[in-house]
This record gives structure tokens, sequence and C-alpha cells, in this order.
């Protein structure tokens, strides 16, 4: 083979490699901006993420954990793009450190709250008769994300102070890092009882609502989404733009979350 057929090959092959690549992201790596995100938005998330990458963007890099998790990383330096909170408290602390960028905060979703039970339970529960809910529950536990410091835990700590119940169950409480991980409890039959997000309880086939927290027992579920401020990526808000779009409202309406009022 000459030369000038083998620089021609190699220029077609190296033409064809970048047409195939994938698109660019932060450092080239061809990466997405990278989201820390609550846990009950998973499912969610991911198809929002799928429907940003149909466009021929990088698709997004989604991390999941308990707001309060994903909080204290950002104000100990851990790398992120942006932040979807489960509530506007710990979205409040970040912005009072200075660790968002300003102008790009904006509030996406709403959620509402349940009392989940095993799919298979036959339980019944009325929040107005306490003593039917002490049956039901029996020894415990309750599973709830963490009521100290997680979103879920401390709206479903609020709710269930303002229906006069939380004294007769803190003790049997079981604490999970996550939303997700007290609804893995209810799941495997570990507990009878479980305080989740009605988009939780939607996502999984292993349980079944048994009552609904009234709205103004606890304060009212929001996701806020702010760019980082750390945050260095060409596509963060752009990305944060199209989460607050049309087009992924109807996908986060699919999985059950609201309009935020």
């Amino acid at each position: 083979m000459n030369r000038a057929l083998s620089a021609l090959l190699l220029g077609l092959a190296a033409l064809l490699a970048a047409c195939s690549a994938p698109p660019e992201g932060k450092g080239g790596s061809g990466k997405g901006p990278m989201v820390l995100a609550a846990a009950s938005l998973q499912e969610s998330l991911e198809a929002v993420a799928d429907e940003w990458a149909s466009q021929g963007h990088a698709r997004p890099v989604l991390s999941f954990a308990g707001s309060s998790a994903l909080a204290r990383q950002v104000e100990q330096g851990a790398p992120g793009d942006l932040f979807l909170s489960a509530d506007e408290e710990w979205m409040d602390e970040l912005e009072a450190r200075g660790l968002l960028r300003p102008g790009t905060r904006a509030t996406l979703l709403g959620n509402t709250l349940v009392l989940v039970a095993p799919a298979l339970s036959k339980v019944a529960v009325s929040f107005a008769d306490p003593a039917g809910f002490s049956a039901a529950l029996g020894k415990g536990p309750l599973a709830m994300a963490d009521p100290d410091a997680v979103p879920a835990g401390k709206y479903g700590k609020a709710a269930l102070e303002k229906l006069g119940l939380w004294a007769s169950v803190r003790s049997k409480v079981a604490s999970a890092e996550n939303v997700r991980a007290a609804l893995a409890l209810v799941e495997s039959g570990e507990a009878p009882l479980g305080v989740v997000y009605a988009t939780d309880a939607k996502a999984s086939a292993k349980v079944r609502v048994v009552a609904t927290f009234p709205e103004g027992s606890h304060p009212p579920i929001l996701y806020p989404v702010a760019v980082l401020k750390g945050s260095t990526h060409a596509d963060a808000a752009g990305f944060r733009a199209f989460l607050a779009g049309s087009e992924a409202r109807a996908v986060f309406a699919r999985y059950g979350f609201t309009a935020p009022e």
C-alpha cells in the first residue's frame, strides 16, 4: 500500500471516529452535567435525562441520595453541576453559603405524602382513628427517612405531630438514610407501615397506599433546582432550563409529580 493511499485511509478513519463520538461535555469527556438529586426523583429524572440525550446532548450524570447528604457533599466541595432537592431548606442552606449560581434557582415540582403497607397487607388506616393506626402499626417499625434531616422524614414527622400521633410512634421509627431506603423496608416486609412520597408508592408494585396525609398537616412538598456555583459544564444552564420546560414537566407528571403551588 503506497503512502498516499495509507494517508487517505487514516484520514477517513479519523473522520468516521469523530462523527461517531458522543457529544463532548466538561473536559471533553463526553459526559453531561453531573446532577445531584433527591432519591425520590430516581425514575422520573432518569427518563428526563433520556429525553435530553435524545435531542443530541450528552446524557447527564445522575447521583441520587437524601437531599441532606447531597447538600453536605456540596458544602464539603464534592463535584457537581446541579442540585435538585426535595425541600427548600437544604437549598436555602447552600444559597446562604454562596454555593449556588445566582439567578438559577427555581421551584420545579410538588409531591404528596402517603402511608404505605406491603402490597399483600390487609391493614386499613385512618388518621382520624389513632387507636386503629396504632393497631395497624403494632410493634412496628414505622419506616421513615431520617426525620431530623431528610426532607421526607421531616415532612412525615411534622404531619404525625400535627395529627397527634408522633408521641406514640417515635420510639417505633426505623430511621432510613433516604426515602427509597424507607420504601425498601416496607417492600421487604421488614416494616408494616412506612411514610413515603406518593411518587415512591407509584414506582413500586410491592406496596400499596393505605392513607394520604392531609396537605395542611405538613409544609408544602417542593423540589427546587439550581446550578451550583462551582459548575463549569457548558450544558449545566441548558439542562436546568430543560428541567423547567414543558417537555420535562410532562415526564415528571407521568411519574406522579405535581406542579408547584
